[in-house]
């Protein structure tokens, strides 16, 4: 392992950033490769081009005909790309993409063949769905499982490969996929803010849900990668001793990206704007070899589809660069780890967005209407909504360095939480003509100025207002944005629900008039959901024990997080707005406290084999150096070898009692396993793993990085932290 180690970093430094020719402007290669509006207007016939648009924009039915016709004018564009294949490419519940190529060609007869692409292949497809997890929605040998178009998120071309997204869904018909409770979800927003957004315009027809995502992520060496099992396997170190110098200089945030970063993210920037994914930030960030990239806001679903798209690419691209990607929270011990901060807000469909202040009084009801509704709806639903961030990377994550902790809170900054603070104190029912003008005036009315000077910023927040959208911060970089895109909406959907019966209880049994009823309920609401407003240092015993005192939970693992997600009240929240089943909230709990379990049993058995196999016989053979070592000098001095022997006969001993302490902890670590594993329920099996354990990793990579201090350089086996967060 030290010659590989050695040779890699050989490999490594010797290797040439290649370099990257931009001959073409980003606006005229934007969307290239995806059969977008544009290129519909070009391919399809009006009626078929109308059917499509209908779809996507009132989520009307595409009859057989016209899919008949989609599919033909698809496959004449893709075959004028070079393109062979189609998939229907969708989003499981694994956390990565999944597709299943299938050519155009079909034979004929008489030694002839055509290219063909129908409605039918379009529409729906029946993969194998035997090996994805279902959460017990069906049995392993019931292959049968849909694949189901989603014409609202446009096909592309990548590689040879036309790529259709769809929705996946069991033969009885439970998603078992992330798109299909995303896209009832939206649904749900959508109704749920259209009949609130009528108080205040009756000419709006459709809320969309948009998103911004911030993907966070470390570039490290290919080969020195393959040089460490524990990443290749994990996804992250599970070993290693602190690079002497990490980020403590602050000198790798926003400084000039390293040549071969910077060619890589400028091909990865022009493989999505082929893509039509709308990338426009990057930067270093805060740890060593760790980066950021950010596209333009766009509507949820199809964020989604991009960022899952994005993770893809990122790794083919990083490969041809002699990369490799890490997405995972937490690859490297004692610096940050990497998260996706999630922007949310809320638009309609005459361009206001509901979560920006505008210029009239009325408009600024209507913000304010949004902004508290949310901050409810989070109140109301803080545990399922940290249970949709939580899995086994997210737990290393959360409350380490700069990452938000484990508690779900809202910042809004001093100047906002005043303007509430003015608000719970609107007089109940019917207002006074000098109440309502110095509201109007004096408090909503000075809310875009507010805004203005409102430069707080929280980064311990998990859910913090920015100005124009609330950043979900909590959510992890290896994530599918689509489940906490679900939950999200979803609460927010079901708030509003609820505060338009309240607003229009209070105008036709108690004879308020509109404004005065959303006064009323806003200021109701603004007093029960203080506790989960929090402006200040979100780590420590301080904040926790302030938490609990506030009612708010303190999930800090997996196992706990979880238990939320199948809690009456989430059962109910997600039947109500027709999001997710009982069965389908069950099964997902399941596969996820499954995966949980897996990727725990996992890096245990990875961590006992580098530690038996690697660590602990490089340390005998250092031992063995040093014994012979000490042999020597008592040939030499004789009877006075002692005194000039004595170092080397400690560092015996010392290497010793690491390798002793080793070799007890991965057997007890064993055999904790074994009796997790004997566990039939899924949810004990989860706590085991990760009270029982779990706790071993640290105490095993407590013994094996001091074994890295004290063993030679020269033939320890595994790349250290400073040459893989320092070889550029």
């Amino acid at each position: 392992m030290s010659t590989l180690r050695f040779h890699a970093i050989k490999e490594s430094l010797s290797f040439k950033p290649l370099q990257i020719q931009e001959k073409e402007r980003r606006s005229d290669i934007f969307g290239k490769n995806v059969f977008n509006e544009n290129t519909m207007r070009q391919y399809l016939t009006k009626d078929a081009f109308e059917s499509v648009l209908n779809a996507i924009q009132y989520g009307k039915k595409i009859d057989r005909n016209m899919a008949d016709q989609v599919a033909s004018s698809m496959k004449d564009w893709a075959l004028s790309k070079g393109v062979t294949h189609y998939t229907h490419w969708f989003q499981p519940l694994t956390g990565a993409t999944a597709e299943k190529h299938d050519a155009f060609f079909e034979t004929i007869g008489g030694g002839m063949a055509i290219e063909k692409f129908g409605g039918s292949q379009l529409v729906q497809q029946e993969p194998d769905a035997s090996s994805f997890p279902s959460g017990g929605i069906r049995n392993t040998f019931e292959a049968r499982g849909y694949t189901a178009w989603d014409p609202t998120s446009p096909a592309f071309v990548y590689g040879t490969t036309l790529c259709i997204p769809t929705i996946f869904v069991a033969y009885t018909g439970e998603a078992l996929d992330y798109k299909t409770p995303l896209l009832r979800a939206l649904n749900a927003v959508d109704n749920a803010a259209t009949d609130v957004c009528k108080y205040f315009d009756k000419n709006v027809k459709k809320v969309t849900s948009s998103l911004g995502w911030e993907q966070e992520y470390f570039l490290i060496d290919k080969l020195l990668a393959a040089s460490r099992p524990d990443i290749i396997l994990t996804g992250r170190t599970l070993l290693g001793h602190s690079s002497a110098k990490g980020q403590q200089l602050d000198d790798h945030y926003f400084g000039a990206i390293p040549t071969r970063a910077f060619n890589f993210m400028r091909e990865l920037e022009t493989e999505c704007m082929l893509l039509g994914i709308p990338v426009k930030t990057r930067h270093n960030e805060v740890a060593p070899n760790q980066f950021e990239l950010a596209p333009i806001f766009e509507e949820a679903n199809l964020a989604v589809d991009h960022n899952s798209l994005l993770m893809d690419i990122m790794g083919r691209v990083a490969s041809r660069h002699n990369l490799k990607v890490l997405l995972h929270e937490k690859p490297f011990a004692g610096i940050n780890g990497s998260g996706k901060h999630n922007n949310w807000s809320l638009s309609t469909d005459t361009g206001v967005n509901l979560l920006s202040p505008g210029k009239t009084p009325m408009s600024n009801l209507q913000f304010l209407t949004f902004f508290v509704n949310t901050i409810k709806a989070v109140h109301e639903n803080e545990s399922i909504l940290r249970a949709a961030i939580a899995s086994a990377s997210n737990d290393h994550r959360l409350g380490a360095n700069e990452a938000p902790p484990a508690i779900i809170s809202v910042f809004i900054g001093e100047q906002l939480t005043k303007v509430l603070e003015e608000l719970e104190g609107v007089t109940k029912g019917k207002l006074s003509p000098e109440e309502k003008t110095e509201l109007k005036l004096n408090v909503i009315g000075k809310i875009p100025d507010v805004l203005l000077d409102n430069t707080d910023r929280n980064r311990t927040s998990p859910f913090a207002f920015t100005g124009n959208k609330f950043e979900f911060r909590a959510v992890g970089s290896m994530a599918n944005c689509g489940n906490p895109m679900t939950v999200l909406n979803t609460i927010v959907a079901k708030q509003l629900k609820d505060f338009k019966v309240e607003v229009d209880a209070l105008i036709e049994k108690k004879g308020l008039k509109k404004d005065e009823a959303v006064f009323n309920v806003l200021r109701e609401y603004i007093k029960s959901c203080r506790n989960i407003l929090f402006e200040g240092n979100g780590y420590g015993k301080a904040w926790e024990e302030e938490a609990k005192r506030r009612g708010l939970s303190n999930n800090k693992t997996t196992p706990e997080a979880l238990k939320a997600k199948v809690s009456k009240e989430a059962i109910s929240l997600f039947e109500e707005m027709n999001v997710m089943s009982k069965i389908e909230t069950e099964a997902r709990y399941e596969i996820e406290m499954e995966a949980y379990i897996m990727h725990i049993q996992i890096e245990s058995r990875v961590i006992g084999d580098i530690a038996r196999n690697h660590i602990v016989p490089t340390a005998v053979k250092y031992q063995n150096i040093l014994i012979e070592n000490v042999k020597g000098l008592k040939e030499i001095f004789d009877k006075n070898f002692t005194s000039v022997s004595k170092e080397q006969i400690n560092l015996i001993e010392e290497i010793s009692g690491h390798i002793e302490a080793i070799n007890a902890k991965v057997t007890k670590m064993i055999d904790e396993r074994r009796k997790a594993n004997a566990i039939s329920s899924v949810e004990d099996r989860a706590l085991n793993y990760c009270n029982k354990v779990k706790p071993f990793f640290e105490d095993i990579r407590y013994h094996c990085d001091k074994l890295e201090l004290l063993v030679d350089d020269e033939i320890w086996p595994l790349t250290k932290y400073r040459e893989l967060l320092f070889t550029r």
